[in-house]
């Protein structure tokens, strides 16, 4: 009888009727209950609350059941009273009004106006007296999409600490609200979604009045990274809906994608230029920048992202784009808040990362007269770029102007060009490697962000030099023969071991191959050949003798982002190897939003590196004449090489240093994935941990930059059959080693 009680019980809860999703929110929110909070007791994601309280979705059994009963005594414990003022969020820096917000759209009061502000003022505008403001928690969970704010409203400090993941508005009062916002419609009415849960309601009836909104007073933006630099320009990202609302095209052409841009004589542009707002040079794209000639110090610039028009790149921003407002307004807050305020892709942000740690110029001090004047930034790149002219020919690529003598079709070899790539390099197994049962792929954590740190670079022009004597502290390229470096024997720290070189890639190309002749290298590969035991004798270089280590801030902000993010995903950088393996074993799935910031570091990482060279974008470009990035101070081919270089020799590194101390090979190599054989499916299968320390020198676990973690497991008869139906020996299985799919004959490319 009693299982009947409860299936009874079970079907009129099934049908339980709920208070209304904002109600739900208030009765957490009085409570001083976090949406965390609320779904671990419910054990479903964050998100699915988050769905329940702004009314996107509803409960289904059997969590309908918990989540009224929930409900229920909450209710006892905070009756609905619209007189009184809830108790906020703890988590969520929510706000709340004493009266309901008229239909009309009503204007946060940020107080005082910003510089930008200032400069962009109109006739007969003024600026709303300030309200009580207090700052927001440094971090809190994904916020509620039903937070608002109105001309009444205040932001109460919280009552306990929050947990990690959004940031909230900064301590600069003229960046409260944080760096961007995320612009919605709903219901008719235009929202903008800050980071920390904040939304804020939005008046502007135009793009030329949501510009001019943002800077006046929206408090949107973020503090300079260093002394010498400029604060970031707000960000706002604009939705399906607000696009619609503005006049903009949800989608683009095929001809507007194939241009980048909108029309000139779009009618948002014409408002913009009768409003004196300026494109930059890139015009109304998925990325476009809305500025003002600046006035001395003072900037009145919003960047735009518009994921509809694919500014957010799945590649590295996953589904990020698809996200509600509250969410992306999260995922970007964390980015911008951890590496910087998003200024185009990835890539982009990566090498504009640079100039903000490094900015080309500074104030002098005081002249006679007192006043102070814009001087050269000691360790930046300066804020002229290099004539393309004066570049070491062996350092450009094809079709730069400097080679434009050479005949049409002529093929630069090693002899005359600087080849520093990343490894793409296999073998095929061995008898003994075949008789085990596993290959096991094991990948270095961010490891262009290793490369980068320390190394030495230069940051001027380069010296021709004649019969130079090698000095490893001196970037540059150099030519020389390291053909004689035979890795059957080479010194491992101070001893000379003897290794089965046929096993091993050549570190001085990235096809693994032996190098025939003289050929160009970076400073880090001349210098790797020297500590292997052998002499180096160049024939000839290019030097630079003003140099410095210009990445370090870089990377060290870079991988602060990345480990306090992976930190919030439950992966600390302190855990045992076996912890760690556990702890990374479906990381993504903890916090699908943290996951995308991950995902983005790393690509702001590779993507930066490679933009350091990057090459003509269609624009009706000929070889031999110049390409828009060339004018940048930013376009270092040189830097490029010397963190690959560096990269490749770190890797190769602790690729002798674990057959020297364990006879044991790798099968193959793809950038900074290395397979081996092993006789169990995990990486401590063959990695020597003695005492749960690594070998020294060696491959490390850890989710450190440079460390190490599991990519991935397969069968060795997986490889040989894949190698055997493709009919290819060498096959990379480095690159289907994580999912053991092959698609097609691996190219290389």
């Amino acid at each position: 009888m009693s299982e009947l009680f409860d299936a009874v019980d079970a079907l009129i809860a099934s049908r339980a009727k709920l208070p209304p999703p904002a109600e739900r929110k208030r009765l957490r929110a009085a409570h001083g209950l976090t949406i965390d909070e609320v779904a671990t007791a419910l054990k479903v994601r964050r998100a699915t609350v988050s769905g329940w309280e702004n009314g996107k979705t509803e409960p289904r059994p059997p969590e309908r059941d918990a989540y009224a009963r929930l409900l229920d005594k909450l209710a006892e414990l905070y009756p609905a009273d619209a007189t009184a003022v809830p108790v906020q969020d703890a988590a969520v820096p929510a706000t709340f009004t004493a009266a309901p917000a008229p239909a009309e759209a009503r204007t946060l009061s940020t107080g005082q106006r910003s510089e930008a502000a200032d400069m962009t003022s109109t006739e007969n505008t003024q600026t709303p007296a300030p309200a009580p403001v207090a700052a927001a928690p440094a971090a809190a969970p994904r916020p509620a999409r039903t937070t608002r704010t109105s001309s009444t409203s205040r932001r109460p400090s919280a009552k306990k600490a929050a947990p990690a993941g959004t940031p909230a508005g900064g301590t600069d009062p003229r960046f409260e609200n944080g760096p961007l916002a995320v612009v919605d419609v709903e219901d008719g009415q235009v929202l903008a979604y800050c980071t920390g849960g904040l939304v804020l309601d939005v008046p502007a009836k135009s793009i030329p009045a949501l510009v001019d909104w943002t800077l006046r007073e929206a408090k949107l933006g973020q503090p300079k990274l260093t002394g010498p630099g400029k604060d970031a320009d707000p960000l706002l990202v604009l939705t399906e809906a607000a696009l619609e609302r503005y006049g903009l095209p949800v989608t683009l052409t095929e001809e507007q994608k194939h241009a980048g841009r909108l029309p000139e004589g779009h009618k948002v542009i014409k408002q913009l230029a009768r409003a004196e707002w300026k494109l930059t040079k890139r015009g109304f794209g998925p990325w476009a920048r809305i500025y003002r000639p600046a006035t001395g110090s003072e900037r009145a610039c919003v960047q735009l992202c518009i994921p509809s028009w694919h500014a957010l790149d799945t590649r590295h921003w996953g589904e990020a784009g698809q996200l509600p407002p509250a969410e992306l307004a999260r995922v970007l807050g964390v980015y911008a808040s951890r590496v910087m305020t998003p200024r185009g892709s990835t890539a982009v942000t990566g090498l504009e990362l640079m100039t903000a740690l490094h900015p080309p110029t500074r104030a002098s001090e005081p002249d006679a007269d007192g006043r102070r004047h814009s001087e050269h930034n000691p360790g930046s790149l300066g804020k002229d770029p290099i004539d393309p002219m004066n570049w070491p020919p062996c350092e450009v690529p094809d079709g730069h102007p400097v080679l434009k003598d050479l005949p049409r079709f002529h093929v630069r070899g090693p002899g005359e060009k600087l080849f520093e790539e990343a490894y793409d390099w296999a073998r095929p197994m061995t008898d003994a490697e075949c008789t085990l049962r596993h290959l096991v792929g094991i990948d270095v954590n961010m490891a262009f962000a290793a490369g980068a740190n320390g190394v030495n670079v230069g940051l001027g022009e380069a010296t021709h030099v004649k019969a130079p004597v090698f000095d490893p502290k001196l970037p540059g390229s150099w030519l020389v023969d390291l053909s004689h470096v035979d890795l059957s024997k080479v010194k491992v720290g101070k001893e000379w071991v003897e290794l089965d070189g046929s096993l091993l890639p050549s570190p001085f190309t990235p096809k693994g191959d032996r190098p025939e002749g003289p050929a160009w290298y970076a400073t880090p590969t001349v210098a790797y050949a020297v500590e292997l035991g052998y002499e180096v004798r160049p024939v000839e270089a290019w030097v630079r003798y003003e140099n410095g280590r210009y990445l370090d801030g870089w990377y060290q902000r870079l991988r602060d982002a990345y480990l306090a993010t992976m930190a919030d995903l439950g992966v600390g950088a302190d855990l045992a190897p076996a912890d760690f393996l556990a702890a990374m074993d479906g990381y993504r799935e903890r916090d699908p939003e943290l996951a995308i910031v991950t995902t983005a570091i790393k690509a702001t990482v590779k993507g930066g590196i490679g933009k350091l060279r990057e090459r003509p974008r269609g624009e009706g470009w000929r070889p031999g004449e110049p390409w828009r990035a060339l004018s940048r101070p930013t376009w270092r081919p040189d830097i490029r090489a010397a963190v690959i270089s560096r990269t490749r020799i770190n890797l190769h590194r602790k690729i002798v240093k674990h057959a020297a101390f364990t006879g044991q090979y790798p099968v193959a190599i793809l950038s900074d994935c290395v397979v081996y054989a092993a006789g169990g499916p995990s990486p401590l299968d063959f990695l020597p941990y003695r005492d749960g320390k690594p070998l020294p020198g060696g491959f490390k676990l850890g989710i450190n930059p440079g460390l190490v973690k599991h990519e991935g497991t397969q069968d060795v008869l997986w490889g040989e059959e894949v190698r055997e139906r493709f009919n290819a020996p060498e096959l990379n299985l480095a690159r289907y080693i994580k999912d053991g799919s092959v698609t097609d004959v691996d190219t290389g490319e």
